[in-house]
């Protein structure tokens, strides 16, 4: 396999429940419209979306446990996507639970549990995949200095989201995607432009802030920054929709597209995601983004 996109970090699975209505207050009720426990993280949903693109595609990053070794593996087992990289364990394996009511999504977990853990629930980072492959997706959660520093080594560009402006793996990148809920989290006080210029002193890559349905805004290190307003569609769930931009950026990254086109083709990916459920048994493909891109 030669040529592929070596995507580092977050696979697990995904139960996602589509209410028929809003989101219930406290001891309320909610009626369930769609369910699915299917491919699901960061890392899982955007390489579903760019196996729909047709790269060709590496994985590795968290292991694969008893609970969802059967949805992860043979969700992709009629793609071109190499999993040799990911390990099997004997343990109940990394799972999410999210309810989307169209306009929210809540996410349910067991973080504190696996990162409290006397052993990591992930794999290194592999040399010989960032090596040979075209370029990188990484995440920024599992041993982000030492991906960088091999992504720099070999010379791969690299797609990576949600991280501190002064951190190792945004100085390196070739594009970062930073999400409004990271910032607003983050950096509560700081207003965009100012972050903006905050993350691009910091690297000599694209920088991109998503902000829903709002203006994105992104930019380059002495440059003033630049505004898109994302595409005006009918939105069934945003569960997935910054996975889907992040796997338009590598996609525009593996095409060597300008700036201008990857944020075109970014947001044209996640605003299409956001008119399906699930993302991962209906992701974008090449044709409706290309429509949408051109106003069809």
């Amino acid at each position: 396999m030669t040529d592929f996109i070596y995507m580092y970090g977050m696979i697990i699975s995904t139960e996602a429940f589509l209410l028929k209505g809003d989101f219930p207050s406290a001891d309320g009720y909610g009626e369930i419209k769609e369910k699915y426990h299917l491919i699901g993280g960061e890392t899982g949903t955007a390489s579903a979306v760019l196996a729909s693109l047709g790269c060709p595609l590496r994985l590795g990053g968290t292991y694969v446990g008893n609970g969802n070794r059967s949805i992860i593996r043979n969700y992709f087992s009629d793609k071109n996507v190499d999993l040799s990289e990911l390990k099997d364990k004997d343990f109940d394996g990394i799972t999410d639970w999210v309810i989307i009511d169209g306009k929210t999504r809540t996410a349910f977990g067991e973080w504190q549990k696996h990162y409290g853990g006397k052993e990591p629930f992930y794999e290194k980072p592999s040399e010989d995949s960032i090596k040979n492959s075209a370029c990188c997706g990484i995440d920024p959660y599992f041993y982000p200095d030492l991906s960088s520093e091999l992504c720099l080594k070999w010379k791969k560009p690299y797609v990576t989201i949600d991280c501190p402006y002064d951190s190792q793996i945004n100085r390196y990148c070739a594009v970062n995607a930073v999400s409004h809920q990271y910032l607003k989290q983050t950096y509560p006080d700081a207003d965009l432009e100012t972050l903006l210029k905050l993350y691009t002193d910091h690297t000599d890559g694209l920088v991109i802030f998503t902000r829903g349905e709002k203006e994105l805004v992104y930019g380059r290190k002495g440059r003033p920054p630049k505004y898109f307003k994302p595409y005006s569609l009918d939105i069934v769930s945003t569960l997935g929709a910054g996975d889907s931009f992040k796997a338009g950026v590598i996609y525009a990254l593996y095409k060597n597209m300008d700036d201008e086109d990857t944020v075109k083709f970014a947001s044209a990916a996640a605003g299409i995601a956001c008119t399906k459920f699930p993302i991962a048994k209906n992701p974008p493909t090449l044709t409706e983004i290309d429509k949408l891109i051109k106003g069809v």
